[in-house]
């Protein structure tokens, strides 16, 4: 634990002891020191404050005796868990409620969460990955704790772009590839690149999270029609656009496949003007479950149109945060002259970690194991919805990481939404991710990768009791 900031104030009526213990008490029930947290020594935090050390014994003979902090002996002060603390602070009159719009919400306990954002984090190898940090930091590995490429280190997106060319047909060097910390930084630098206030059509409806960050661009956003081949390409030549955001292998979130025709309709709009690019976002192309893998647009591009933009946090765990993009050649030229002051946003070590992962095979394994436990989920789901056909058609199936459901009757999808919760279930609104509304029967996605076949099963139990 560091010393304490502590402001004590000489002119309050307050004496010093008690700005201490106060301010301590706070820290602890806002949550700003955790249950389990070393406090700093009393002669410590004396020596730091320039007080006298009896002023932070009277602080903290006053905590221990109310249940904030504990003594263990020959150890220090801990913080106490304080159950339910937080209920004990009342809100101030007129207080606002805290906002929590734009965010996902969090389902109460007992209530089982169709979640379409999370994975099975049950097959994670923590073995393996702990055995490669360990050899890593072991090693006499100096040269990682040294400023690395702007782009990422050279092993790790040779590596990524043998990746890309085995399983996505993806065409690149390594030298066209950017690694960052999520898609969030990689579409901020692409910002940069593409300069300010361009002209961008997207999906209606389309990933809602890429949306708000095309949006704080100040980007000119155009929704384009889709039909059951993907964004309709006809509606892009009269709009006043440069490029086109697109997810062909599975769009989130309806689940579409793009066709090959819709591709090269596409590929032909961007191959009209010079400056004219798609945004392919293939976000979770590895779990597909019938048919053969479908190739990347990218790897029908020949006139460098296309901006591929990947990430592994469906694939390993989001809290790798390591994606990439790989930038057709006019755009890397731009990027070297103005952008490659930018430092790369992953450690060296994760990059390291990571890159020995997919070179040895540990990714194709992992990848291999967790296809056959989302199949068997996706299977299960389908299977539990049959009794459902006659009230909703069921699509997007056969890849990605969630099913749709829409009522054939009239019934409302906050009226689905709600009967959902009444029975302790969280299904999610295809309402969340319109970015215009349109008129359509009412849509809920429920999703497979985080809930176990058990919960599962007691979920569309109590969805059929909600719904049929």
């Amino acid at each position: 634990m560091y010393d304490m900031t502590i402001r004590l104030r000489t002119d309050s009526d307050k004496c010093l002891y008690q700005q201490i213990y106060e301010h301590i008490r706070q820290e602890i029930r806002e949550g700003k020191l955790l249950a389990g947290e070393r406090l700093p020594s009393t002669r410590s935090l004396a020596e730091y404050l320039q007080v006298a050390r009896s002023t932070v014994d009277y602080a903290y003979d006053q905590l221990l005796s109310e249940g904030y902090i504990e003594a263990r002996p020959y150890k220090g002060y801990f913080v106490c868990r304080l159950e339910g603390i937080f209920a004990m602070e009342p809100r101030e009159e007129n207080e606002p409620e805290p906002d929590t719009s734009g965010e996902e919400s969090v389902p109460e306990e007992g209530c089982i969460d169709f979640s379409p954002y999370g994975i099975d984090m049950n097959g994670f190898p923590v073995g393996v990955w702990k055995r490669i940090t360990k050899n890593i930091l072991n090693d006499n590995n100096s040269d990682l704790f040294a400023q690395g490429e702007p782009q990422g280190d050279y092993d790790l997106r040779l590596t990524i772009s043998r990746y890309l060319h085995s399983s996505r047909g993806v065409n690149c060097r390594p030298e066209q590839i950017i690694v960052g910390a999520g898609n969030d930084y990689l579409l901020l630098l692409l910002e940069k690149i593409l300069g300010r206030h361009v002209g961008i059509a997207m999906e209606n409806p389309t990933y809602k999270r890429a949306y708000r960050i095309f949006e704080s661009f100040a980007y000119r956003i155009h929704t384009v029609d889709m039909d059951d081949k993907g964004m309709r390409a006809d509606r892009l030549s009269g709009l006043p656009v440069r490029v086109a955001y697109v997810m062909p292998s599975h769009q989130y979130p309806t689940g579409a496949v793009m066709t090959i025709g819709r591709r090269a309709e596409l590929l032909r709009w961007a191959e009209r003007e010079p400056d004219r690019y798609l945004i392919e976002d293939d976000y979770d192309s590895e779990f597909r479950y019938r048919g053969k893998p479908i190739p990347s647009l990218q790897s029908s591009d020949e006139k460098g149109k296309v901006i591929y933009i990947g990430t592994f946090s469906k694939a390993i765990a989001p809290a790798i945060r390591v994606s990439y993009m790989v930038l057709p050649g006019d755009l890397l030229d731009i990027y070297r002259r103005d952008c490659s002051f930018y430092s790369c946003t992953v450690s060296r070590i994760d990059q390291r970690i990571l890159n020995e992962f997919i070179r040895d095979g540990y990714f194709e394994r992992h990848l291999n194991k967790m296809r056959m436990r989302y199949r068997a989920k996706h299977d299960l789901l389908l299977a539990g919805l049959e009794p459902f056909k006659k009230q909703f058609v069921i699509s997007g199936e056969d890849a990605g990481l969630h099913l749709l459901l829409t009522a054939k009757g009239n019934v409302t999808e906050q009226e689905l939404l709600e009967r959902a919760a009444a029975e302790k279930v969280k299904a999610y609104g295809m309402s969340e991710n319109m970015v215009e509304a349109t008129m359509r029967k009412a849509t809920v996605l429920l999703g497979f990768g985080s809930i176990d076949e058990a919960e599962m099963q007691e979920g569309l139990r109590r969805l059929q009791k909600a719904w049929l």
